[in-house]
């Protein structure tokens, strides 16, 4: 009896250590609605066959994908530069470890109004969404142009801020005159006909911004195998969005916007926001300075970009891949 127990109570305890083995295999990822946020969404379809399970979390901003992070709920996150450096200010154990997505900013305006250029938004409400990458543009937008702006009237600029889902239906219902948005949401204005393109605000120090893919320190430094199947599986899902555009069309439509939006608002909006897989400590670097030079994210300290941009992964991921 004791020799049968002990023998049950053996296996008990392997079955149980086998399924929490299995369940630390879990990937935890954070990621945002947005067209092109689409490929790094198609990594939890692929993962079998990376040896890999990945969960992932719709946030509705980066920052919030960022207190998940702190809270430690999460391994891995994509989000905008600016939330990058803004949680790794405040104390986010994070490292960039690649970019998946460039630009995805435009400003539109009332297309009653006739706004061509920065200057013709004196006197206008312009709508954001805050600590967004879209708000950084805006703001280095009117500092190159002299222009203040404030949330209360008497400046410039009357800045409004509100939900990424919330600007579009503002601009139609002429809450705000301009609003500088995202994509897709940019991208439907201007072909639903309420709004037009005034500029896509890539003049200024950042360029195109990249959005980034973080890495808990705690995942990268602990977990490299995982690690390692991840930035794999990450690679091969972006690839095959950017080699494929009818794949990324077709999952981004149904899959993740589910008929919400339509061929055009989609080619539209990947034409301003293209897939991609790098990232710079250069690119994080100026993007932080840009934002302590706008006062966007309020840092006490801004963080060194060589400090936390770690691209060893991705460099192994795309050199074993024959990724260029």
């Amino acid at each position: 009896m004791t020799g049968k127990f002990i023998g049950k109570t053996i296996v008990l305890a392997a079955l149980f250590a086998a399924s929490h083995s299995h369940a630390q295999d879990v990937i935890r990822l954070g990621n945002l609605k947005f067209a092109h946020f689409g490929a790094v969404s198609y990594i939890k379809e692929i993962a079998p066959k990376c040896g890999i399970k990945v969960e992932e979390k719709i946030f509705a901003k980066g920052l919030d994908v960022m207190q998940a992070i702190i809270a430690g709920e999460l391994d891995v996150g994509a989000t905008a530069s600016e939330a990058a450096i803004s949680g790794r200010a405040s104390g986010a154990p994070i490292f960039v470890v690649a970019g998946f997505a460039k630009g995805g900013a435009r400003l539109v305006a009332r297309s009653d109004l006739g706004i061509r250029g920065i200057r013709e938004l004196k006197g206008r409400k312009v709508g954001v969404t805050r600590g967004g990458i879209q708000e950084v543009l805006l703001m280095a937008q009117l500092k190159k142009f002299g222009m203040s702006v404030d949330s209360a009237p008497g400046k410039d600029v009357h800045v409004i801020y509100l939900p990424f889902a919330d600007l579009n239906q503002a601009l139609m219902g002429r809450n705000i005159d301009a609003m500088m948005q995202s994509e897709p949401q940019s991208s439907q204005a201007i072909n639903k006909g309420f709004g037009m393109e005034v500029m896509k605000p890539y003049d200024t120090p950042i360029g195109e911004p990249v959005r980034t893919m973080v890495m808990t320190e705690a995942f990268y430094n602990g977990k490299r195998v995982l690690a390692d199947k991840f930035m794999r599986c990450f690679v091969e899902a972006t690839r095959t969005f950017m080699a494929h555009p009818s794949i990324a069309e077709k999952y981004v439509r149904e899959v993740i916007y589910k008929g919400q939006i339509t061929r055009d608002d989609f080619e539209d909006a990947i034409s301003n926001a293209p897939y991609s897989l790098d990232v710079t400590a250069e690119h994080i670097q100026i993007t932080t300075d840009t934002m302590v030079n706008t006062g966007v994210g309020r840092m006490v300290r801004p963080p060194l970009a060589r400090d936390w941009v770690r691209t060893e992964l991705l460099d192994a991921a795309k050199k074993s891949m024959g990724v260029r």
